[in-house]
């Protein structure tokens, strides 16, 4: 039967995974300044996200400047635009199909078909992360790949910005929520842990194994 407790966790962390995702796509901090050699104390410090760019200066004062072409984005960065949009995309399907799916709610009367809906919800999740897990470890991989590469110059190198580390959390929760929303969604008549029915029944029945018939005349 369906557990009210896993699925009320798995559907928190999803949603908190949800917030995270979309927190870390917005952000223009997946690609920060390296600081690297004798270069500590600059004028500027350059973000770079998914949609815009910004510089900061020494004073404080921070200007963002929306990128004027996608086309002429790298490759990393468009996939990573598109998987984490589809991944938004996704957890809000998911979460529409979990209000309708979940025991605690009364939208639906048949806890059968409440039961598989939530399946679905919790594998929509599960998705969704995995889909927002790619472009935040691509992305992290081209950081480091060319943090390490001799012919790229040292102010064009970066580092793993915080939308990075808040993409991991966010993807996280959603593998991690979808699973707990999933598993404790066994539709009626599917027990979710293992029964011993034999043995209970074998308990019962008497020593000799044998019942007594008695016979009126």
């Amino acid at each position: 039967m369906a557990s009210t407790g896993l699925q009320l966790l798995g559907l928190i962390m999803s949603l908190l995974g949800w917030v995270g995702g979309a927190l870390a796509c917005t952000a223009p901090l997946w690609r920060v300044t390296a600081f690297i050699g004798n270069n500590i104390v600059v004028a500027q410090i350059i973000w770079e996200g998914l949609w815009m760019t910004c510089i900061v200066q020494s004073t404080g004062q921070i200007q963002c400047k929306v990128y004027d072409s996608m086309l002429a984005l790298p490759s990393d960065m468009q996939a990573a635009r598109g998987l984490t949009v589809l991944s938004i995309l996704l957890c809000g399907v998911a979460l529409g199909l979990a209000v309708l799916g979940v025991k605690c709610t009364k939208c639906l009367g048949r806890q059968h078909t409440k039961a598989r809906i939530s399946r679905v919800s919790g594998a929509l999740f599960g998705l969704a992360g995995f889909l927002y897990l790619v472009p935040v470890c691509w992305t992290a991989h081209s950081i480091i790949r060319d943090f390490y590469d001799q012919h790229v110059a040292a102010p064009h190198k970066r580092e793993l910005g915080p939308a990075l580390y808040l993409g991991w959390g966010a993807s996280g929760l959603l593998l991690i929520g979808g699973a707990l929303l999933y598993s404790g969604s066994s539709p009626p008549g599917v027990p979710s842990s293992p029964t011993f029915s034999s043995e209970d029944e074998s308990s019962r029945r008497p020593a000799g194994g044998t019942t007594q018939v008695k016979g009126y005349v």
